[in-house]
């Protein structure tokens, strides 16, 4: 048998001990940490209303279906609507004042310059009496004061025409918003009945888009490194997704873990399916 001396006995232990680090190694270099997550909507929010008004009808039927296109919830607009086709009225009546004074302004600039005109003929003659000067002073002034005086009121006009035209933008934009019109939209819970009223910032209904998924994942600081590069598998199989977005902050609810997002198509099933995901 063979005779172990101290040089040979110490180098048999470090070299023991090298294979049992290098077996302790391989799993972390052979194998990616497993998780487990819940497909979720790409997705999901919380509509409130912009508006004060009480609600006229709500869809119930639509709730817990994906909409294409309709109104779900009606806040009332019956005065909105009233207002707004006053506003509109008011605005053409407002159009044709201003083109009137417009004719009236340059009916009167032409009386300006011929009145003035006249005074400063009359004014150099020598022959005229200082009656006649004295009255063609006047009736010039007076054509003047006349023709400023409608530029001042085509000015007010102008004025008033824009806030009208303010008033029925936001009117317009107020009855649109009284209307909560989904478009592709999977309306998950509607949070308001008929007969409520709502204020500004009122929730009205929690709706997703599920036109692709998102899985959510907490992983360890060492889990990150170089993270970008890695495969994601899902239920053991290779796909070409990638990691979309990793957080550098520590979760605040998990103090040691990051959040990452990898979204995915959408499944052809249903949501809230859990899965496999390795990323290595």
């Amino acid at each position: 048998f063979r005779i172990l001396t101290p040089f040979s006995y110490n180098n048999l232990k470090k070299i023991q001990t090298m294979k049992i680090f290098i077996l302790l190694l391989l799993p972390l270099y052979g194998f990616a940490t497993v998780h487990y997550a819940k497909i979720e909507p790409v997705e999901s929010s919380m509509l409130k209303s912009a508006v004060s008004a009480s609600v006229v009808s709500v869809d119930l039927d639509a709730e817990g279906t994906m909409v294409q296109g309709k109104r779900v919830v009606y806040l009332d607009d019956a005065l909105d609507k009233i207002n707004l086709a006053s506003s509109k009225k008011n605005l053409t009546f407002l159009h044709e004042m201003l083109d009137i004074n417009k004719d009236i302004a340059k009916s009167l600039q032409s009386t300006v310059e011929r009145q003035e005109g006249y005074y400063n003929r009359i004014n150099k003659l020598s022959t005229a009496s200082k009656t006649q000067k004295d009255t063609a002073f006047s009736t010039f002034s007076t054509a003047k004061t006349q023709y400023l005086s409608t530029k001042e009121k085509i000015v007010n006009l102008e004025k008033q025409i824009l806030d009208v035209h303010y008033k029925i933008s936001q009117l317009e934009d107020t009855i649109i918003k009284k209307s909560l019109v989904l478009k592709d939209k999977y309306l998950y819970k509607l949070m308001v009945r008929e007969g409520d009223f709502v204020a500004p910032g009122t929730v009205l209904a929690q709706v997703m888009d599920m036109s692709s998924a998102k899985l959510i994942l907490f992983l360890e600081e060492s889990e990150m490194q170089n993270i970008q590069q890695k495969t994601v598998y899902l239920n053991d199989e290779k796909t070409n997704y990638k990691v979309t977005k990793v957080w550098q902050v520590a979760d605040e609810k998990f103090i040691s873990s990051y959040r990452a997002e990898i979204v995915i198509d959408a499944p052809k099933g249903a949501f809230s399916e859990l899965i496999k995901v390795e990323i290595k």
